[in-house]
């Protein structure tokens, strides 16, 4: 049971359709901005053409497979989705020690700050897009019982910039943070410009406001903007995939990349170009 008299989840995925969850059961299911992704090709469950009941049957499956949104939800995972997603990358740097924490958003707790690799992926490798939550008590009780540390137990607050701070204040000194929004990556920045900041979720933002996550973030995802596309891509100094890239635009961004390939069995195609390189399928539109 939640902490508090409502159990409502609303998060954004698939095409940024919004989805709203309550008491355990998809309500509402919004239409896609994005008529195709090759990632949504390769979830557990396939998204092949995005539409409402696609969508819906997508994260009824997360639901029942590892309890998203649920008091039963697991915060802990190994398996990699993504070869180069925030997850599996933030978990690598923690794993190489050039990170020590991250702070997460996590349905059902809020922001979290997480200091080992399985939190990391359990927590972040099939989520993404979290725009509210509620708070499950039996989901925080075990995070903060394998070590993690729930900002707010009473509401579940989202908020990326106090998360922050908090890891600073526990001692933490190289901290990671995933943020969707250019004022949540400037605020961090300015506060505490030493944070790793992974710019994520981000098909639709506007060309102002690429500009200013690129300023400041370390790694960003493409996803379907076409701004993150020509500006971040123009910029970085690493490029990761071709389809849904993530665009390094730091040296320890392009680092961890690097890291992360080192560390995997998987053969990788190394080859100087001018950037960014699009590949035979895209997302549609981008936008």
């Amino acid at each position: 049971m939640s902490e508090n008299e409502d159990d409502i989840h609303v998060i954004e995925a698939v095409g940024r359709s919004k989805i709203i969850i309550k008491d355990g059961k998809v309500a509402e299911v919004s239409v896609s901005k994005l008529r195709h992704c090759p990632l949504a090709k390769k979830f557990a469950l396939p998204v092949d053409e995005i539409t409402p009941d696609a969508v819906k049957a997508n994260i009824e499956h997360r639901m029942n497979s590892w309890g998203m949104c649920q008091p039963h939800r697991k915060i802990n995972g190994s398996v990699e989705f993504v070869g180069f997603g925030a997850s599996e990358l933030i978990s690598c740097g923690i794993l190489s020690g050039s990170l020590d924490a991250a702070v997460l958003a996590c349905d059902g707790a809020g922001t979290v700050i997480v200091t080992t690799p399985e939190m990391v992926q359990g927590i972040g490798g099939r989520m993404s897009g979290l725009v509210s939550t509620s708070p499950l008590k039996e989901e925080m009780d075990r995070i903060e019982q394998d070590g993690g540390i729930v900002l707010d137990r009473a509401h579940a607050t989202i908020d990326p910039v106090l998360g922050v701070s908090r890891a600073y204040k526990r001692g933490f000194s190289h901290v990671a943070v995933t943020v969707a929004s250019a004022d949540v990556a400037a605020a961090i920045h300015a506060k505490h410009p030493d944070t790793f900041i992974f710019g994520v979720h981000m098909s639709g933002i506007t060309e102002a406001d690429a500009k200013r996550l690129v300023e400041v973030a370390d790694i960003i995802t493409a996803c379907a903007s076409k701004w993150i596309w020509q500006i971040a891509g123009a910029k970085a100094l690493l490029q990761a995939g071709t389809a849904v890239p993530v665009f390094a635009l730091t040296k320890r961004g392009k680092q961890l990349i690097l890291d992360k390939i080192a560390r995997s069995d998987r053969p990788v195609l190394v080859s100087g170009s001018k950037l960014p390189v699009y590949g035979p399928e895209l997302p549609d539109p981008l936008m």
